[in-house]
């Protein structure tokens, strides 16, 4: 387990920083947002020694929560009165 930031989200995936780990494209790995979980393919990562090393592309799998429906909700909400 390990803290990462989330730089981007969108209904079908996200994009975390921070990541020590080294996960290879067609994983599949355990994303947790307050108290909702849900998996998540592993579709790209950033190579050792590049400026995206610990930069991680994640595709939401089928038939999972979606982690994200408040903070977009908001984040929208925000966005649109801005």
């Amino acid at each position: 387990m390990q803290i990462a930031t989330v730089t981007n989200i969108s209904d079908g995936g996200a994009l975390l920083e921070g990541v020590r780990s080294t996960l290879k494209p067609g994983e599949v790995v355990d994303l947790q947002y307050n108290s909702v979980k849900a998996e998540f393919l592993v579709v790209w990562a950033g190579k050792q020694g590049t400026r995206s090393a610990g930069e991680l592309g994640l595709q939401a799998l089928p038939e999972q929560p979606s982690i994200w429906d408040p903070f977009l909700d908001r984040a929208c909400e925000f966005v649109g009165k801005g």
